[in-house]
């Protein structure tokens, strides 16, 4: 019974979860399964049924596509792991705050190992002013979304005046800033996701 030649290779939780993180660095990336072939020195067909979970990769598989990927593959795996959770429950959900500026940060969603976006409510009292430097990593993507109030959010020297629904997306290279210009406190939902 344990032969399991001719028929479908059974892989377990892991395998599945490590074949969607193959699709999303290849996606990533923006390479057709040729070029990784090329890159890596495997087969498309074997890179494709790895993908698709139809069967378990290699050690030697693994080594080849963590070498292409620029990671260990102690990195590919841990990103692997466990299944994160899937409900943030709000008791759970970390809040900040900033007294001197008046910003209050709540990590809805926070990062984790496997997962590149993150979502955060974002609270400003009325008349707060923030300046950021620069971003954690360049190229961060950003979506802020506005839900109470006003919020004005300067990016490469260009202000952006949004109110209750609007929804301002970009990629942060430099210096930003986060004002508060009404009478009344600004809520914003804001989504980053790592390039």
């Amino acid at each position: 019974m344990g032969n399991n030649q001719g028929g479908p290779e059974v892989l377990d939780a892991v395998d599945v979860r490590l074949a969607a993180r193959l699709a999303e660095l290849r996606g990533e990336r923006g390479w057709s399964l040729g070029e990784l072939a090329e890159r890596s020195g495997v087969s498309r067909s074997t890179l494709s049924r790895a993908e698709r979970a139809e069967i378990s990769p290699t050690a030697a598989l693994l080594n080849r596509l963590c070498h292409v990927y620029g990671r260990t593959m102690s990195q590919l795996l841990s990103e692997v792991e466990t299944e994160p959770v899937t409900v943030v429950r709000a008791t759970d959900q970390a809040v900040w705050e900033d007294k001197a500026s008046g910003f209050v940060r709540r990590s809805v969603s926070p990062p984790r190992a496997g997962l590149r976006g993150e979502l955060v409510e974002g609270r400003l009292r009325a008349g707060a002013d923030i300046a950021y430097d620069g971003p954690s990593v360049p190229g961060l993507e950003q979506h802020i979304w506005v839900l109470d109030g006003t919020l004005h959010v300067t990016d490469r020297d260009v202000e952006h005046r949004l109110g209750a629904g609007d929804c301002l997306r970009m990629r942060v290279w430099g210096p930003t800033r986060f004002c508060c210009p009404g009478s009344e406190d600004v809520r914003y939902a804001l989504v980053v996701v790592e390039p």
